[in-house]
C-alpha cells in the first residue's frame, strides 16, 4: 500500500508541477495545482487536520501578498509608474551604463516596496518601452531586460515580506520581521551587489554608450505621455508614496508588539482604497478585476502537494540525505541547505523547493540557530540559486511571458549563458556572507 501511494503521490506531484510551469493554452497555474491537490485530499494522502494546519500556515502571508498588490494597483492608477519610466530615461544624460545601473535601481526598490512577482509585471513592461523606445538593438535590449529580471526576483531576499515563499516559513522557525532582516540583510545585500557586478562586467560591451534620449516620447497605453505632470495628480501621488512607506516601516515597527502582518496589511489596502476614494470618487472595480485573487488558493494548494510529499516519505530522503552536513556545524547547515535548495527549485520550482526544505529542517531537532540559518539558507538558494533556469522561480517564468507577448523571443540556452555565469558565484559568495554575518553577530 505504501508504494502505491508513494508512486501515486509522485506522479500526482510531476505532472501538476509540469502543468504548472508549462501553462499549456495559456491555462492558470492556480487549476493544475488545485486539482492535484484536490485529488490527493479525496485519496486520503493529505488529511483533515494537515488542511487546517496548511490555512493556518498559508494565510496570512498570501493576504500580506494581495494587500500589497492591491497597493501596487492603487500606486499605477495614480501615474507612479509612468513617472518612474520618464525619469528614468531622463535622469541617465544619455549614457547607457547609467541606465543600466538606473533599472538595476529601479527593479531592486520595486521588489523591496511590493514583491518580486509584483516586480516583474511592473518593472518589465516599463523596462520593454525604454528599451523600444530608445531603438536599441536586440543585443543592447538584452542586457536591461535579463538583468533587471533577475536583481527583481533577488531582491526579495534581503525582507521576508517581498515573497511569499519567505513569508510562509517564518513562523515554522521561530523568526520574526525584524530577527529575519537582523540576520539576512546584510549578506543578502553582498549577494545582490555580486550579481550587479557580474552583470555588469558580463554585459559591459554590450551596452551602448550613448542613448538618444531627446525628442522621445513614451507611449503608455497607445497614448504619447511626453510631460509628467499630464497624468499625475500630484498630490495624491506623494499622499500614496507617504502613505505606502508608513505601511511597509509598521510591519517593521509593530513586529514586537505581536501584531500580526496581515492585520497591518489588511488595514493599509483598505485605508488606501478609501483614500483614493475620497479623493477621485473612484471605486474598486479595477481593484477587484487586476487582484490575483487565485494566490489564496494557490498558496494553499501548493502547500497541500507538499505536505502529500512529506506523508509518503519524500522529506524522509531528503532528511536522511543532508541531516549529517546540517547538524556537523553552521558553515555545514547553509552550504548543503543552500544548494540542496538550488537544485530542488530548479527542477520542481522553488515554492515547492521552498517549502519541502523548511518541513525537512523542522524535523531535524535541531537548536534554534541552527535551523535558523539552515532556513536563511533555503531562502538563498530559492530566491538566488533558483534563478540558474526560468523554471526555477514563477517571476521568472511570467517574465519570459511578457517578453513573447511583447514579440521578444529569448530561448531557455541564451538564458542559460548567462546564469550558468552569474548564478552559482552570486549564490556561493551570498551563503558564505551569511556564515561570516552570522558569526559576527551571534559569535
Amino acid at each position: 500500500m505504501f508504494d502505491y501511494t508513494f508512486i501515486l503521490t509522485i506522479t500526482i506531484f510531476v505532472v501538476t508541477i509540469y502543468l504548472m510551469l508549462s501553462k499549456p493554452k495559456g491555462l492558470n497555474e492556480t487549476i493544475p495545482t488545485t486539482i492535484g491537490a484536490i485529488i490527493l485530499i479525496v485519496l486520503g494522502i493529505v488529511s483533515y487536520q494537515n488542511i487546517f494546519h496548511i490555512m493556518d500556515m498559508v494565510s496570512g502571508a498570501t493576504f500580506t501578498i494581495l494587500s500589497t498588490i492591491v497597493m501596487t494597483i492603487i500606486l499605477e492608477s495614480v501615474g507612479f509608474f509612468k513617472w518612474v519610466a520618464i525619469n528614468l530615461i531622463q535622469r541617465t544624460n544619455g549614457s547607457g551604463k547609467k541606465l543600466f545601473f538606473y533599472i538595476i535601481g529601479l527593479c531592486f526598490f520595486t521588489t523591496i516596496f511590493f514583491n518580486n512577482d509584483g516586480s516583474i509585471l511592473i518593472t518589465t513592461p516599463i523596462i520593454i518601452r525604454i528599451v523600444f523606445m530608445l531603438k536599441l538593438k536586440p543585443h543592447q535590449q538584452f542586457p536591461y531586460l535579463i538583468s533587471g529580471a533577475l536583481i527583481a526576483t533577488a531582491a526579495s531576499a534581503p525582507i521576508a515580506i517581498s515573497n511569499i515563499a519567505n513569508l510562509i516559513a517564518l513562523e515554522m522557525v521561530r523568526l520574526d520581521l525584524n530577527q529575519y532582516v537582523t540576520l539576512m540583510f546584510v549578506p543578502s545585500m553582498i549577494g545582490i551587489m555580486t550579481m550587479t557586478l557580474l552583470l555588469y562586467l558580463y554585459f559591459k560591451k554590450d551596452l551602448p554608450k550613448t542613448i538618444q534620449t531627446h525628442h522621445h516620447t513614451i507611449q503608455f497605453n497607445s497614448h504619447p505621455l511626453t510631460t509628467v505632470e499630464e497624468k499625475i495628480d500630484w498630490n495624491m501621488f506623494i499622499l500614496a508614496i507617504v502613505f505606502i512607506v508608513c505601511i511597509r516601516s509598521s510591519y517593521f515597527i509593530l513586529a514586537p508588539f505581536g501584531i500580526p502582518m496581515e492585520i497591518i496589511s489588511i488595514i493599509g489596502a483598505t485605508s488606501l482604497v478609501m483614500l483614493r476614494y475620497l479623493h477621485y470618487k473612484k471605486g474598486i472595480k479595477d481593484i477587484l478585476v487586476k487582484t490575483p485573487w487565485h494566490i489564496l488558493l494557490f498558496a494553499f494548494s501548493m502547500y497541500v502537494l507538499v505536505y502529500a510529499l512529506q506523508n509518503v516519505g519524500v522529506t524522509q530522503y531528503l532528511y536522511d540525505l543532508l541531516y549529517p552536513f546540517v547538524q556537523a556545524n553552521h558553515f555545514q547547515a547553509i552550504l548543503s541547505m543552500g544548494i540542496a535548495i538550488t537544485l530542488l527549485s530548479n527542477i520542481v520550482n522553488n515554492l515547492p523547493a521552498v517549502m519541502i526544505g523548511s518541513l525537512t529542517i523542522t524535523e531535524m531537532g535541531l537548536d534554534i540557530h541552527t535551523l535558523q540559518l539552515a532556513y536563511l539558507a533555503n531562502i538563498m538558494g530559492s530566491d538566488i540559486g533558483a534563478l540558474l533556469t526560468p523554471v526555477g522561480t514563477l517571476a521568472t517564468l511570467i517574465w519570459m511571458f511578457i517578453l513573447r507577448k511583447h514579440g521578444i523571443h529569448l530561448t531557455w540556452r541564451k538564458y542559460f549563458q548567462v546564469t550558468i555565469v552569474i548564478i552559482p558565484l552570486t549564490l556561493l559568495i551570498s551563503l558564505i556572507s551569511l556564515y561570516a554575518w552570522s558569526y559576527i553577530i551571534t559569535p
